[in-house]
């Protein structure tokens, strides 16, 4: 018999990267259901596919890097960053290197989560996102996602809402 708290063998072998997302999840009270598909997702559009929903409800985790300060936009898989209209609010944003994203997430590009990172990181979502009752985000590794939605991504994140493209 298995007690509250106790970890399902799935969740005891599960990638360490997957099991801080969890922890973190939890303890700020998200409700999302976490999914490991069977191969990594590179694109919002095999995301969308491997889930049965709409490419725009996937929430693209896209850190930047703002003069040496990470910026992070989540953006709906039907969009791509107008980083020149973003920067405008934001502050200079370039295309981080896979070592920045790795030190200020502790993730690996593909796999960043909205939360769970080292230490808090601004955060910019997609309004485009508030169109869908529920998104898929990802849940700290390439192959990992997580189900929520607009207003708990906000409350999970601080994000503020921004207009992308």
């Amino acid at each position: 018999m298995t007690e509250p708290g106790d970890l399902t063998t799935d969740q005891r072998s599960e990638h360490p990267s997957i099991a801080r997302f969890r922890a973190a999840l939890a303890a700020q009270g998200g409700t999302g259901e976490i999914r490991v598909l069977p191969d990594s997702v590179h694109t919002a559009a095999l995301a969308a596919e491997a889930l049965g929903c709409e490419v725009g409800a996937i929430a693209n985790s896209l850190l930047f890097d703002s003069e040496g300060s990470p910026v992070l936009i989540l953006t709906s898989g039907a969009h791509r960053v107008d980083t020149a209209q973003v920067a405008a609010r934001t502050g200079p944003l370039k295309r981080a290197k896979p070592e920045f994203v790795k030190a200020h997430t502790g993730q690996v590009i593909g796999g960043v989560s909205p939360i769970a990172h080292p230490s808090p990181v601004p955060t910019w979502i997609d309004t485009a996102l508030r169109g869908y009752p529920v998104l898929w985000a990802a849940a700290g590794h390439p192959a990992a996602v997580f189900s929520t939605t607009f207003d708990e991504l906000v409350t999970l994140t601080g994000a503020q809402e921004i207009e992308v493209n």
